[in-house]
Parts: structure tokens; C-alpha cells; sequence
């Protein structure tokens, strides 16, 4: 039997939880530092780690060693960016995610657009800065609408779409001057504006093979009609229509696959998720807005919720270097609406009473829907085993709270399924879209 441990506590690490406990032969999931969604799961106990990027991940490491630790699937991208996947390697454990070098991808905006540049992947004209007047200077000759980047991770929030220049001075004095993002936004990238349509192709690479998740399309304004500042992603469905046979082979060709080679070429095999968010113009023509080293959250939650392989055996067999060409998938659309707190995204609440939770929750095979924790915790101590799991509220910890996630037989049905549970969801200052998806529904309606 096997043991797991999957290193976050969102809604993409309950999501892979959920996943990886439903192989038979596992027998423990371990989810550090999960959430109350990932400690109500069957197989799976939460455990508390020492923050320990600065001590050589030394804390899951040695959790590992203690509790006979056959894979390790790495969620959120900080701990990839710092190593973690480098340092498991080094004691034999295997990690599945990517090198701190490839991981650059996602944790340097500036090292991507060059890696881009250098191998002809399609993306948006930019210029990287340090200096505020420079970036204004460079804003005043291109024009608004404009795109600015804090150059490192800002947790989803370090990009602006800015409608007007006076919009673009003011990302560039939060970033460079009132260092709003810390040494994130020390260095800005400032993008040309494209138009089209996005979408979130999503794959699984061992070095060489390439096995594509379903497509998806998350929605990353915080309000209804795409409007709104930008969030860490308010909902997302799977799959996208714009993502076509034609595109989907472009996006390998032209995007993924020179990934691959590339990294190859550096002597830095790519291994683990690779997300590349793109945007579709007109003609069909993809260009890649970012790369991710990671699953995309909330994308995970409506993608796992169509995975009929089994995660555990993908990981393994993508550790072994043989990823199979394609897994199983249910043919069904799935759709997933964020439930954030009050405030998100610009801050959160934190301690709010979550009334009408589902009591089964996706146990049964046959559910059609499946609420995923993200920013909830118990309010009593999580580590006291002795407390019964009913007597326990689950209260609000973060901004993205809930991803309530429905199959459906067409996208229109699983909306309504994850809105009919999604309303029957409170808790003071609970805010949610209730248009995720309109893209598809007005392809399907046509």
C-alpha cells in the first residue's frame, strides 16, 4: 500500500487529494497543510509542517523518511520555485513537479518572456523594467490598454490589465515605488495588450513525453460580465470550445513541445504540470499570456472532477519517464464556481461561520456535485483527533473559500447544478459569479 503526500492547502491540493485517495492502492494521503475540505476526506489527514524554504525543505523531507513517503505531488508554486522537488531528489524521495530551474518559468515573468524570445514560442511583445519613470516612458509610447506585471509570484494578483495610462502609472507606483508585491514587483513587465479569447491548457511532462489534461478556461476577473480586478480565478470549466482540434495541435507544436526541447537542450528535463495560459485570437492563432509550473486552481477542481485514470498511476508512470499519450476522461463538461470572502481580492475575512455545507460531499461515485476547500479551516484545534469531525464549524481562512464543482451533460446543466449548491452555501461577506462559463453557453446556444 501506498503512502502520499501532497504538499499545499487550496483547492488544487484537496482536488489532487481527492484524486490520488481514490486508488486502491493507497493507503494514507497526507496533505500539508490541507484544509478542513482535505481532512474530511476519506484516506487523507492533514499534517502541519515547519515553513522551511530557508532550511532546505529539511521538515518534508524528514516527514517523508518517518512516514514511508512513496510520492510527493507538490501543489503551489512558491515551494517549487524554491527547490523543493531538487531537495527530495537529492534523498531519493520521489517529488513530482518540476526542478527550481525549469520552475523559473512561472517564478520570473522576465526569465520567461526570454525563454519564450529565445525559442520562437508565440507571446506578447514586452519590455522588462526596474525604474518607474523608464516603465512610464515605455507606457506612454505604447499606448492603453497596456499590461503590467510584477515580475515574481504575487499569489494570482501580480498582473494588471490597464484600460487607461493613468490606470498603468498607478500599477507602476504600487509595484516599483509603494512596493505593493514586496520583491515580487521589484522588477515590472509591461505587455502589449492582446485580444481574443483565453483558455488553459494544462499537461503532464516527464522530460519528454507529453500527456495533455482536458482543455479549460478560467475566468480571472473578480466580477460578473469579465469586469472587475483581477483575482487568483473566480471559477473555471472544462473543456474550453475555443481550444479546437487545430488549435489544440498548434498549442503542442508551437507552444509545449519547444518547452520541452528546450529545457532538454539546457540539460534541465521538465517534469510535472506545465500550465500554459493562453490567449486564442480570431484566427485561431495562440499566443501564451504565462506559464505556470504547476496545476492551475481553480482549473484542477472541474479538469479531476473528468479524470477517469487514475492520478496516482499517471504520477508514477510519469516518474518512471513513460507518461501514456492520453489518459481517460469522462466526456462530460464540468464546471467549478469560486465562492471568495469578503473583500477578495484586495484582502479577506477570516474566521466566518460556513453554513450549508453538502453532508456526503462527492463519497459516492454517482455525485454529480463536489464542493473543494480552499481557504477554510476548522475553528476548534485541527489536531485534536479526539474531537468528533461533526462538531467541528468550518470557518472561513483565506479569500478563495469554496470551488463548487459540477458534471453535467452539457456546460448550461453543470452551472445550474453548482448554483444550486453554491446558493444554499453562506457565510458573512460570501461573494461568487454566477456567469462562469458564458463563453460556452453562448456557443453551445448558437
Amino acid at each position: 500500500m501506498k503512502n502520499i503526500l501532497v504538499v499545499g492547502g487550496g483547492g488544487r491540493e484537496h482536488a489532487l487529494a481527492w484524486q490520488c485517495a481514490k486508488n486502491d492502492t493507497v493507503q494514507n494521503v497526507y496533505v500539508a497543510p490541507g484544509n478542513a475540505g482535505t481532512a474530511l476526506e476519506p484516506k487523507c489527514k492533514n499534517i502541519i509542517l515547519d515553513s522551511d524554504i530557508d532550511n532546505e525543505h529539511s521538515a518534508v523531507i524528514t516527514f517523508c523518511q518517518d512516514n514511508d513517503i512513496d510520492i510527493v505531488i507538490v501543489g503551489p508554486e512558491a515551494p517549487l520555485v524554491s527547490g523543493i522537488v531538487d531537495a527530495c531528489r537529492e534523498v531519493g524521495i520521489k517529488a513530482w513537479g518540476p526542478t527550481a530551474y525549469c520552475a523559473q518559468l512561472e517564478g520570473s515573468k522576465t526569465f520567461a518572456k526570454e525563454f519564450m524570445a529565445q525559442n520562437n514560442i508565440p507571446t506578447a511583445a514586452y519590455k522588462g523594467f526596474t525604474d518607474a519613470a523608464s516603465a512610464k516612458a515605455y507606457i506612454d509610447e505604447q499606448g492603453a490598454p497596456i499590461v503590467i506585471k510584477a515580475d515574481g509570484l504575487a499569489a494570482g494578483k501580480g498582473v494588471i490589465v490597464a484600460e487607461t495610462i493613468e490606470h498603468a502609472y498607478d500599477a507602476i507606483d504600487d509595484m516599483l515605488a509603494s512596493n505593493k508585491f514586496g520583491d515580487a514587483g521589484s522588477r515590472v513587465v509591461i505587455e502589449q495588450f492582446l485580444t481574443g479569447e483565453e483558455a488553459s491548457f494544462i499537461c503532464m511532462i516527464d522530460g519528454e513525453n507529453i500527456l495533455p489534461m482536458v482543455t479549460s478556461q478560467d475566468h480571472k476577473r473578480a466580477f460578473e460580465g469579465d469586469t472587475g480586478p483581477n483575482t487568483g480565478g473566480m471559477g473555471a470549466y472544462s473543456p474550453a470550445p475555443v481550444v479546437t482540434s487545430a488549435v489544440h495541435d498548434k498549442v503542442i507544436t508551437q507552444v509545449i513541445q519547444p518547452v520541452v526541447d528546450a529545457m532538454i537542450a539546457a540539460g534541465h528535463p521538465y517534469t510535472g504540470f506545465l500550465y500554459a495560459g493562453l490567449m486564442i485570437d480570431d484566427a485561431g492563432e495562440p499566443s501564451v499570456i504565462e506559464f505556470n509550473c504547476r496545476f492551475g486552481d481553480p482549473e484542477t477542481q472541474p479538469i479531476l472532477m473528468r479524470l477517469q485514470s487514475s492520478m496516482v498511476d499517471l504520477v508514477e508512470q510519469g516518474l518512471a519517464g513513460h507518461l501514456p499519450a492520453q489518459a481517460k476522461w469522462d466526456p462530460r463538461p464540468a464546471l467549478g464556481i469560486v465562492i471568495a470572502s469578503k473583500g477578495y481580492p484586495e484582502s479577506s475575512s477570516k474566521g466566518d461561520v460556513i453554513a450549508g455545507l453538502p453532508e456526503s460531499n462527492g463519497t459516492s461515485s454517482h455525485d454529480a456535485v463536489k464542493v473543494f476547500h480552499a481557504g477554510t479551516v476548522f475553528s476548534n484545534d485541527l489536531d485534536n483527533a479526539n474531537i468528533d469531525s461533526a462538531q467541528k464549524e468550518v470557518v472561513t481562512s483565506g479569500g478563495r473559500v469554496l470551488c463548487v464543482t459540477a458534471i453535467a451533460d452539457n456546460i448550461l446543466e453543470a452551472r445550474q447544478a453548482a448554483l444550486a449548491v453554491t446558493g444554499a452555501i453562506s457565510f458573512d461577506g460570501a461573494q461568487y459569479r454566477r456567469d462562469i462559463g458564458h463563453h460556452a453557453i453562448a456557443r453551445d446556444s448558437h
